[in-house]
């Protein structure tokens, strides 16, 4: 009986220690202000929320990058792309939501909900 109970109050134990942990990280936001570059592709993250992007392949320069507005919330990056629908003369968002896989001061790695990684150095 006192094996029963022995037995009982280490599984208590063990599970009460196992729910205090927390696997919970946050990126820090100071790192991700700047201009990021993978191959052709540039993201410029300014402080306050806002972005500029652009693809030197498709031959458009910084000047004429598209905007964006971006939150960190943890490791979870959101990216709300403004598009312009020219026929329609408006503007739709577009959200795109990334995991932060690597945040430091020269590298910046992320995922998307399919599993593709996006890599990225700053510049």
């Amino acid at each position: 009986m006192k094996r029963v109970i022995y037995l009982i109050l280490f599984a208590l134990v063990v599970i009460s220690f196992n729910s205090c942990t927390t696997d919970e990280t946050t990126a820090d936001t100071s790192l991700l202000i700047g201009k990021w570059v993978s191959g052709t592709e540039h993201y410029k993250y300014i402080s306050g929320g806002t972005g500029y992007t652009w693809d030197t392949a498709d031959d458009v320069k910084e000047e004429e990058a598209q905007k964006f507005t971006w939150s960190l919330e943890g490791m979870e990056l959101t990216l709300i792309h403004e598009q312009e629908m020219q026929k329609v003369k408006t503007t739709r968002a577009i959200p795109k939501v990334y995991t932060i896989i690597t945040l430091t001061a020269e590298k910046l790695e992320y995922k998307d909900d399919f599993g593709k990684k996006f890599s990225f150095t700053k510049e």
